[in-house]
């Protein structure tokens, strides 16, 4: 039986969530990913400023004066959700842990996806995939989408991005939008993105806690690999430590950054304790200004 206090927090996400997609993202979702092709519907009259493409010439000399082809997207599509559920996600400084992060972000794209009619699916991974939710359409089967985020216990601590990449690439048959949401802390995905772009249209969407990427000057504290285990105690005081920490996290994020715009991929940035709403809208409005 599902707790009461996770019910709750299913429910405010869904209220958050669906409140997000219907008053800032309607339309866009729908105007920044294309359908899987174009479909004949119709024949009719030209009309000034039509496409001089589209003319059907056959039909045209039949009737003595220009016809055009109509054609309709076809719309739906199939969204996976590939979420690193890895035990660094359990860290957050910023109001909310990285996971809660994750849930609200992925719920505000599941809802997106089944308001144009498209399917949506889930792969939960630590360093193996531990949770597959085969796409479909609903109201309902979103619900089980974050109760799953929310709800599963992870057996692995830690990551494994290129067997996410190729678990996707074995159980989908039909190309689709996925979005890898992850914190990017491990390496030796390259190979398998570059095989899934082939085949996906592949969004990173990195999550990051702003101890991150800097520490605050507060002495001697204990970092601990929440993945390893491994600790290390550090004096915070130090300047040239600060510096050092910020530097290395600058370098690898510097690193990510240039991998994706090799392979032609757009990145989602999100940071704990920030709204993913302004993230989201640039990326729709970006992709959409490319169609």
């Amino acid at each position: 039986m599902i707790p009461k206090e996770l019910i709750k927090k299913i429910r405010r996400i869904h209220i958050y969530t669906a409140r997000t997609v219907n008053d800032v993202l309607a339309g866009q979702y729908h105007s920044a990913f294309k359908g899987r092709g174009m479909e004949f519907e119709e024949v009719r009259a030209y009309q000034i400023g039509d496409d001089v493409r589209t003319i059907d010439w056959n039909v045209s000399a039949r009737f003595g004066h220009p016809f055009v082809k109509v054609f309709r997207e076809e719309r739906e599509l199939t969204v996976m959700l590939l979420v690193d559920m890895s035990r660094s996600h359990q860290f957050g400084t910023s109001r909310q842990l990285k996971r809660d992060l994750v849930a609200e972000v992925c719920a505000t794209l599941a809802f997106s996806a089944i308001k144009n009619n498209d399917k949506v699916g889930l792969i939960c991974f630590t360093d193996g995939v531990e949770k597959f939710v085969p796409p479909k359409k609903g109201l309902t089967h979103v619900l089980r989408v974050i109760r799953e985020l929310l709800y599963h216990q992870p057996e692995g601590t830690g990551t494994d991005l290129a067997g996410a990449f190729d678990y996707l690439n074995r159980v989908t048959t039909r190309r689709s939008v996925a979005f890898l949401v992850s914190d990017f802390q491990a390496g030796g995905y390259e190979t398998s993105m570059s095989i899934a772009r082939r085949r996906h249209d592949v969004i990173p969407i990195s999550v990051t806690d702003r101890r991150e990427i800097e520490l605050p000057n507060v002495g001697l504290i204990e970092l601990i690999d929440s993945e390893t285990g491994q600790t290390t105690v550090v004096d915070t005081s130090s300047r040239r430590l600060r510096r050092e920490y910020l530097t290395t996290a600058g370098a690898r994020q510097i690193e990510r950054e240039q991998l994706f715009r090799r392979m032609d991929i757009d990145e989602i940035s999100l940071m704990t304790g920030e709204s993913f709403v302004e993230p989201l809208t640039k990326f729709f409005r970006k992709r959409e200004a490319r169609r």
